[in-house]
């Protein structure tokens, strides 16, 4: 048994629908390995569980793997609104929320949330960003823009398979933008963050 496997048989249970998804995911996506999986979702969860947010946004949509695992973590009240940019996703994505046991605290948008999210006129207390990472930067102050004070944001990506700190990647535009925000995120003084080695990288960045 490796650790991750012995990791993966000590928290709570993946749920078979989000199994599924995340099979179906790798199964007939390019990018399967984009899907946030058993251990993340759970944490997500979890983090919902405990900051109680009553409206969260997610960029960067992909199969809805996050989305329902962040819905699960949602009071009654609670609503997340979620924009994936790339409209061929749409066809294999909505069915997965639609019929998820948490479709009704879900809205699904396609759309560029830099342009479309300011506009719902919503005071967010928790944003997810795992959108293009050569944008990191921007979505970042949009973010911060519409965010509540003591609000949190989650950035995915942060490690980026190590490349940060591997200059073989140097010229290669995902690994700048996300380069690019790690530094900017360390150096501004509105907010506090940790990065947590999980997976590819999450970063914990709490507004002040």
């Amino acid at each position: 048994m490796t650790l991750d496997d012995y990791i993966l048989a000590h928290i709570e249970p993946e749920p078979e629908y989000l199994y599924r998804l995340w099979r179906a995911t790798n199964l007939h996506t390019i990018h399967g390995r984009m899907a946030s999986g058993h251990l993340q979702g759970r944490l997500l969860k979890m983090l919902v569980r405990m900051i109680r947010p009553k409206n969260i946004l997610e960029i960067g949509t992909f199969s809805g793997y996050s989305a329902i695992s962040l819905a699960e973590g949602l009071d009654d009240d609670g609503r997340l609104y979620t924009f994936e940019i790339n409209d061929e996703m749409e066809d294999f994505t909505r069915p997965w929320i639609e019929g998820s046991e948490v479709a009704d605290k879900i809205q699904f948008i396609i759309g560029d949330a830099l342009q479309e999210a300011p506009k719902l006129g919503i005071a967010f207390d928790l944003v997810f960003m795992d959108g293009d990472k050569r944008t990191y930067r921007d979505c970042y102050e949009m973010v911060m823009g519409i965010l509540r004070p003591g609000g949190f944001i989650l950035a995915d990506n942060t490690l980026w398979d190590g490349h940060v700190v591997d200059h073989a990647y140097d010229r290669d535009h995902q690994t700048q933008g996300i380069g690019s925000f790690n530094d900017y995120i360390a150096a501004d003084d509105r907010v506090e963050q940790v990065i947590l080695p999980l997976r590819d990288g999450l970063t914990l960045i709490r507004k002040k």
